[in-house]
């Protein structure tokens, strides 16, 4: 069993199963839903994602026909997406996990588009917290 929120608590979850086909997507689409160089999402069964919505916070944004990417109003969090080809799956927003999953990534998509600032080979440096000096 999996758990997650949104970023101000207001949106809480539970994943009864496991998550599949967990990919970074580099798409324009991807890299401006999540304000970062590219989103990794999962699909999930949509009848194992049990919602907790208290304040009403839950809303949706309608991306394209048949697509709809559900947020927090409150502080903005991507939370899942839904797209009417697959009524049955969910694309989960794995940063919006609060738990460790046992899947991993299989793959960088749509890299033709990746922001030009992302390096997918940097070696940079690694720190545990904020980078020294900061």
């Amino acid at each position: 069993m999996y758990e997650g929120s949104c970023q101000c608590g207001a949106i809480e979850y539970t994943l009864a199963g496991g998550i599949d086909s967990i990919i970074h997507c580099h798409c324009s689409r991807c890299r401006k839903a999540t304000g970062s160089a590219y989103a990794t999402n999962g699909f999930i069964n949509a009848e194992d994602l049990n919602l907790t919505d208290k304040q009403q916070a839950l809303t949706v944004y309608q991306s394209s026909e048949g697509k709809r990417k559900y947020f927090c109003k409150i502080c903005g969090s991507p939370i899942y997406s839904a797209n009417d080809k697959s009524p049955g799956r969910y694309r989960l927003r794995l940063g919006s996990l609060d738990t460790d999953i046992s899947e991993r990534p299989i793959s960088h998509n749509f890299v033709t588009y990746k922001a030009n600032w992302e390096d997918l080979d940097a070696k940079l440096p690694r720190y545990q917290a904020h980078e020294p000096g900061r």
